[in-house]
């Protein structure tokens, strides 16, 4: 069986990473495709639900899970841990399915390290101003935590440049077509198509 893919999915909060991926799982039937769920020790918001969103765990347990070497990455991000689970996402990629893995730019470095193979996406938002706007919307953040996180936001956009693709979240249905097209894509290369159709590809070379 031909192994998933891994896509790594980073952008600043609020720039609408989670509704683009809900999208492309809603809409795209040629691939199977799962999100991987991480592990944090931040507060559940309301309406989140336990190993759906997240999977909410003490900082202890996380700390843990450190140390018996459990994760596949993890980081601090505004004082709350976040982490990957190897076991889960190897498990999904030996199914052939693909990841999506919705982490930032610490992670996603993490991860090409360990996993070169990997496909990393970055997107951005059209302007600051409407990130702004977007974040401020969502009504989650006081105005000391938006600002906070427009800082962060840029610092995080400005390593861009270590990702393989770069989609601008302008238009939602643009954007969405776009993730679809670099997912098609990656599928497509001769690395994938050698393994996945060798068989096609030796009779028509007149090697069988």
């Amino acid at each position: 069986m031909n192994k998933g893919i891994i896509f790594i999915i980073s952008a600043p909060s609020g720039t609408g990473k989670s509704s683009l991926i809900r999208e492309i799982l809603k809409t795209i039937y040629f691939y199977k495709i799962e999100v991987s769920i991480s592990y944090t020790t931040r507060m559940r918001r309301p309406g989140e639900i336990h190993g759906k969103h997240y999977f909410f765990v003490s900082k202890k347990e996380f700390k843990h899970m450190i140390d018996t070497r459990k994760f596949l990455e993890y980081a601090k991000v505004f004082n709350h841990y976040y982490g990957t689970s190897q076991k889960k996402i190897n498990n999904i990629l030996l199914r052939g399915i693909d990841v999506f893995l919705n982490i930032d730019w610490q992670g996603a470095k993490k991860i090409r390290k360990k996993i070169p193979e990997s496909i990393s996406i970055f997107i951005f938002p059209p302007s600051s101003d409407e990130l702004f706007r977007r974040i401020k919307e969502r009504g989650q953040d006081s105005n000391i935590v938006i600002l906070k996180r427009m800082k962060e936001a840029e610092t995080e956009m400005s390593h861009y440049s270590e990702y393989d693709y770069l989609i601008i979240n302008d238009n939602f249905n643009t954007a969405v077509s776009d993730l679809k097209s670099i997912i098609h894509a990656e599928h497509l290369c001769v690395k994938r198509q050698n393994y996945r159709n060798i068989h096609i590809i030796r009779k028509l070379l007149n090697y069988e």
